[in-house]
């Protein structure tokens, strides 16, 4: 059976080559991405500056498959997250957090995950399968599309434009984005597209464990800003925290977070839209979630010193967001505070995450959707088993 092709997975260079494909020029390529990412249209006959003959061969042989929602929940700080079904099996969770001047979307990158840090609901729902580009790149178009029709929409955007009401965009939902690699990097050139979203490589973010050979490879592909889950300052603590540590330990990791920021490595990215090698912005930021009686003492903040020594970066601590049978507890507030302080003393720049959307389950590390878990995940559930240095 003749199976369309979806043009949601399709980035601006695929498209073009779709296009010459059935006998059309590629630059037709600019003027449906214009339709599809930029107004939002899924109807081909929609496409009023399109010849009647190519709508006809689109009709023909593709279709525009954007996700819908299944369910959509509002906190009382504004901060909004749907669940979208993927497939039969499987529904993953998007948030977006609006703020005066800026609306930024968190979005998922895989059904699960398969690296199953213990403080985080998505890795106890194990894994599943990577996100189609169509799937990732529609979370983004259905934020783009949804607020002009919703209710009170000027009071949640809190000055955002309707035009662009997504300034930011972070791959810090449900998944490890590095490990969806091709996929991921097709979603990031459309973000980046003038004739799609047009969004800044400053203003797109990467959140990665840890997964070193894809972090060269990003800096090389389609760099966008770093940042990297630490949570813990050494190999011992970090790697029941975060198992990956085990295959890539933090000297190593480190060691890669100065290459991407190092302008001297490397040939120029191709494209108009950037000219500095590498990474858009001159220092990585380290995410550390800050848990009771983990890895929130003073000897932790003078070993995070320590490893971050040469690394140009910024360090994020992140409160902790509980979810059911977690095992873990946030730190409180005099513990992250004097983290913090130890931080900017050594000259480390040092911010403590605003939590949002806790009240809806959408805050960072509260995401886990529903998940036909495809892997046997790891027991260790409980801060009782963790070898505390």
């Amino acid at each position: 059976m003749f199976s369309k092709t979806n043009l949601l997975d399709l980035d601006r260079p695929q498209l073009a080559e779709f296009l010459e494909g059935i006998g059309e020029a590629a630059f037709r390529s600019q003027q449906l991405f214009k339709w599809i990412h930029q107004r939002g249209i899924v109807d081909f006959n929609a496409m009023t500056d399109l010849s009647k003959s190519l709508r006809e061969k689109l009709a023909e042989k593709a279709v525009i498959n954007v996700p819908v929602f299944e369910r959509e929940h509002y906190s009382e700080d504004g901060t909004l997250k749907w669940l979208f079904p993927v497939d039969n099996a499987n529904s993953v969770e998007a948030v977006f957090i609006p703020e005066t001047g800026r609306g930024t979307l968190c979005v998922s990158s895989q059904a699960g995950c398969a690296l199953e840090c213990t403080f985080c609901a998505t890795g106890r729902e194990g894994f599943n399968r990577n996100l189609k580009v169509s799937e990732i790149i529609g979370q983004l178009w259905l934020a783009q599309n949804r607020f002009p029709q919703a209710d009170n929409l000027g009071a949640r955007l809190d000055g955002v434009i309707a035009s662009r009401v997504v300034s930011n965009v972070v791959f810090m939902g449900m998944g490890e984005p590095l490990t969806n690699y091709d996929n991921v990097v097709h979603a990031l050139r459309i973000m980046l597209d003038d004739f799609a979203y047009g969004l800044s490589r400053r203003k797109v973010t990467v959140s990665t464990s840890g997964i070193v050979p894809n972090i060269d490879r990003l800096r090389e592909d389609c760099p966008v800003s770093l940042a990297v889950s630490l949570h813990a300052p050494n190999d011992a603590l970090r790697s029941e925290l975060v198992p990956i540590n085990k295959k890539y330990p933090i000297a190593e990791l480190m060691e890669a977070c100065k290459r991407y920021t190092d302008s001297s490595l490397g040939s120029v990215v191709s494209g108009v839209k950037w000219q500095r090698r590498g990474s858009p912005r001159d220092f990585v930021t380290l995410e550390y979630i800050m848990l009771d009686g983990v890895n929130d003492s003073q000897e932790h903040a003078r070993q995070l010193i320590n490893i971050t020594e040469g690394v140009p970066c910024k360090v994020n601590l992140i409160p902790f967001n509980p979810f059911d049978n977690s095992g873990f507890h946030r730190s409180p507030d005099t513990a992250v505070t004097n983290f913090q302080k130890i931080l900017i003393k050594s000259g480390l720049v040092t911010t403590v995450r605003k939590t949002r959307g806790d009240d809806i389950a959408g805050a960072c590390g509260q995401l886990a959707g529903q998940v036909e878990n495809r892997r046997s995940p790891r027991r260790k559930t409980s801060t009782d088993s963790l070898s505390i240095q």
